[in-house]
């Protein structure tokens, strides 16, 4: 099985002048040198080390303890760093870039943009390879996610109804206009949650906040926290303008009504024509 592509906790097995060789226990390989300039300092031989196995420049297998920006089997923006009439190169953060065939690209890939892509391992190079065609790799229909469940979220581009966004490495989800209260950039790493799945064609829905009353819930204390920090009062109420709320509080007016009636149920605020005073 190739180990181009992964990351190991591998043994030091020697030292040399050029750096480490590090046990890959694989009989084709009499160790994996691990450069000199990624040594670092006060490592000995029987230590284990955390590494990432790819080809450099010169077809040789190595480890280097840099974190690629993308793995094998995930998806990132990438910058292109040099083109070629047979495909880009990208940057991912190793010193050799990471190829993308012209066959793998939707057009032309320009230099210095950026693009979504995912990273394979090309069988018969055994190279990790990039491709832009993306879509082979995501499922359009949910199987295995739930409504209400907390999901990592890759942001791609904006569309008519909303931002899309690929989910759990696996899917494609949409994150609609009315939605977002945040400022959003492709290529963004964050969380969400699953808001519905359409019954109509299996596609997923995302809030960027909880869903129903643990939306609600987490409202509430951002709120009293917000009031103890403000001297028990916000110059917010149920007719404040939607943008003067997400700018305190960062969060959608349907929510702090919410949030609010219930904290003055609760007999933990005093809502007045001014804003809202907290009681106690």
């Amino acid at each position: 099985m190739s180990i181009i592509g992964k990351k190991l906790n591998l043994e030091v097995l020697r030292s040399t002048e050029i750096g480490l060789f590090l046990d890959t226990t694989n009989r084709e390989h009499d160790g994996i040198l691990l450069p000199k300039r990624y040594v670092p300092n006060g490592i000995e031989v029987g230590d284990f080390m955390d590494v990432f196995i790819y080809k450099d420049s010169e077809d040789r297998i190595i480890a280097t303890r840099i974190e690629p920006y993308i793995n094998i089997g995930e998806f990132a923006y990438l910058s292109v760093n040099k083109v070629e009439s047979f495909g880009a190169f990208l940057d991912w953060g190793l010193p050799k870039d990471l190829f993308v065939p012209i066959s793998q690209q939707n057009s032309l890939m320009a230099e210095k943009g950026i693009y979504l892509v995912y990273a394979y391992i090309d069988e018969q190079t055994d190279r990790i390879t990039a491709t832009a065609k993306v879509h082979r790799y995501l499922q359009n229909k949910a199987e295995g996610i739930e409504i209400g469940q907390k999901v990592d979220l890759l942001i791609c581009d904006e569309t008519e109804l909303g931002v899309r966004v690929i989910v759990n490495n696996t899917f494609w989800g949409l994150i609609f206009h009315n939605e977002i209260f945040q400022h959003l950039r492709e290529g963004q790493k964050t969380n969400g949650y699953v808001k519905e799945i359409r019954n109509s064609d299996q596609k997923i829905d995302i809030s960027l906040k909880k869903i129903g009353m643990e939306e609600v819930k987490d409202a509430r204390s951002q709120i009293i926290e917000a009031l103890h920090d403000t001297n028990g009062f916000l110059p917010l109420h149920d007719k404040s303008a939607p943008k003067e709320i997400y700018e305190e509080l960062e969060m959608s007016k349907k929510v702090f009504k919410k949030a609010i009636g219930n904290l003055y149920k609760d007999k933990m605020i005093d809502i007045k024509k001014d804003g809202i005073h907290l009681l106690g």
